[in-house]
């Protein structure tokens, strides 16, 4: 499966993906749900809890609808899908899940990720 991410200009337009909120705020023990939308029917989620590192899948994209966690994901940590927008739920907040969370949408053979808007080339 080939990934593409775009990191320094976007040389081809991306699926435009909007997710919301743009940061949150939550307290030990908190459910707190993150959404995001465009036009795919079928979304991932990542996490990148160091900055400059590489994200780490915590939902795998599928098309059917359903989420999928990864080994080592905690229980608290979903997924859910309605049409064309998806959400994260993480229930019961911990502190290790302090982190930079990406959507991104599935088509085919590549994932695009939901990064910060990105001068052209």
């Amino acid at each position: 499966r080939a990934w593409r991410a775009f990191g320094s200009c976007s040389p081809v337009q991306p699926e435009l993906l909007t997710q919301q909120p743009s940061s949150l705020s939550a307290n030990m023990g908190d459910t707190v749900r993150i959404t995001c939308s465009g036009s795919s029917s079928s979304y991932g989620w990542f996490q990148q809890k160091v900055p400059g590192s590489g994200p780490v899948t915590v939902i795998y994209a599928n098309d059917k609808r359903d989420s999928n966690r990864p080994s080592g994901i905690p229980s608290r940590v979903s997924g859910s899908q309605s049409g064309s927008s998806a959400t994260l739920t993480i229930s019961g907040v911990q502190a290790e899940d302090e982190a930079v969370y990406f959507c991104g949408s599935q088509e085919n053979d590549h994932v695009l990720l939901h990064l910060p808007q990105l001068p052209p080339c």
